[in-house]
């Protein structure tokens, strides 16, 4: 290709040199490894804080009160509640889009294709919980059975890409399969085992705004304005019911459309017909060349942009927009204020006396484990499933001991279960499980990779 002539100018020279400096963290933030390395980051910060002299201050600033409203209908939390009540009910609205898309159309839309992650996460979930509360059988402690149950997909499947030829890319997505499976159960029992003090009235309200938008849904509705303004009432009455709030987000998903307004088909006529338009007007001598100067240039470019919205599926559309703020904001923010420990060893030294911490310790590297592995064992020894396409059993097991990374949302489901003084005892757990979860599966997948296979 010759290169341009010297003397001609770049009409764009800022333009270039911008996308120079930015190509390379777009690049970044584009990878799967970069969420994970983010919440860690998020999390040393916390611990780093946390043990500093500004450890008072950095904890009484989450605890400080914010309202949102005005007068007698203005809404008065802490920060740390805003985080965990409003902003991880996006968190959920994206696991619950993720979660529709699977069953639709991706690993989890046939019953083949589903039945081993789903086997594989009932097992990683049983056998956790059943661990734990072997260990805390009654009292308030009881209450954290479901702790140690959940996945943390940002941290499994980042180690996963990390490691990159050492695993088969199939791992990679029966891995994800499960935790998407795992967030249901999680969901599940947050909806169920989690919820006090029910409003009926409340949620009779949440019940009339969710049919709302299942008839928005079946009506054509594609735009996401409508759904947004109520997902805020339906967030705002799930919250008034007693349910915890980020329910409302795995609900407002079920309702967004999965389905494009525009066929392909329809899509591809229309495109070549305002193609056709397009160049006429280009080719004639009496247009202008600048489009700007052109408004019937300018009315079929909006024309293309419109109809090409309208064959995009909603539910794509949502969880692409939703992804990167959930990813590099409401995850860190979430890390920064729920993950604050104290390296007292006093206290230490408590929480490893303490049945929760022990519970949450073994449930989570140790029960998940035994119950992704065993599970998975069953499921094809019957018959029922079978190992993905270039997954062999040494890998699946390296896949089970990453799922016992479980950070957020057993951070997340913590806060639920106990009190102030027993959720540190839990966090104490969740932090050291989920660091010999990982690096118990590094070390499978890495030392499995260089050994001859026998399986």
């Amino acid at each position: 290709m010759p290169l341009a002539p010297s003397n001609v100018s770049d009409p764009y020279p800022l333009e270039r040199l911008f996308g120079r400096i930015l190509s390379p963290f777009e690049h970044f933030l584009r990878t799967a490894t970069a969420g994970g390395a983010l919440l860690m980051a998020a999390t040393v910060a916390t611990l780093v804080l946390a043990n500093s002299p500004a450890g008072d201050a950095w904890s009484r600033f989450w605890q400080q009160p914010v309202a949102i409203g005005a007068f007698d209908h203005a809404f008065k939390h802490t920060l740390r509640e805003w985080v965990n009540d409003a902003l991880m009910a996006l968190f959920f609205l994206l696991v619950g889009l993720e979660l529709k898309r699977e069953v639709l159309v991706g690993e989890l839309a046939s019953f083949r294709d589903a039945a081993l992650p789903i086997v594989a996460a009932a097992g990683g979930m049983i056998v956790p919980a059943a661990i734990y509360l072997a260990l805390n059988p009654a009292g308030p402690a009881a209450s954290g059975w479901g702790v140690p149950m959940a996945t943390d997909i940002a941290f499994a499947i980042g180690i996963l890409v990390m490691l990159g030829n050492r695993v088969p890319r199939a791992l990679v997505v029966f891995l994800m399969a499960l935790a998407i499976a795992d967030d249901l159960g999680a969901v599940l029992a947050i909806a169920i085992a989690y919820t006090t003090g029910v409003d009926r009235g409340a949620l009779a309200s949440a019940a009339a705004i969710l049919a709302l938008l299942a008839l928005l849904n079946r009506g054509g509705v594609r735009e996401p304005l409508p759904y947004a303004l109520l997902g805020i009432v339906l967030w705002y009455f799930v919250l008034r019911s007693g349910v915890h709030a980020t329910i409302a987000g795995v609900l407002l998903a079920l309702a967004i459309p999965a389905r494009p307004a525009c066929t392909p088909q329809r899509f591809d006529r229309r495109v070549s017909e305002l193609l056709g338009t397009f160049r006429a007007h280009a080719e004639d001598p009496t247009t202008p060349s600048d489009a700007l100067a052109s408004p019937d240039m300018a009315t079929i470019a909006f024309a293309l942009e419109r109809d090409a919205k309208a064959v995009q599926s909603p539910l794509h559309r949502a969880e692409h927009a939703l992804g990167p703020w959930v990813t590099y904001v409401i995850l860190p923010l979430f890390a920064l204020a729920n993950a604050a420990i104290v390296f007292d060893p006093a206290v230490l030294s408590g929480a490893f006396a303490s049945p929760i911490t022990l519970g949450i310790v073994l449930g989570l590297p140790l029960g998940k484990f035994i119950g992704i592995a065993g599970a998975s064992g069953i499921a094809v020894r019957l018959g029922w499933a079978r190992l993905p396409a270039g997954v062999r059993w040494r890998h699946l097991l390296g896949g089970a001991w990453l799922g016992g990374i479980g950070f957020t949302m057993s951070l997340f489901i913590s806060q639920l279960a106990f009190d102030a003084a027993h959720a540190e005892l839990a966090k104490v757990g969740i932090l050291c499980a989920s660091f010999a979860s990982a690096l118990m599966g590094i070390a499978w997948l890495v030392l499995s990779a260089r050994s001859p296979p026998r399986d």
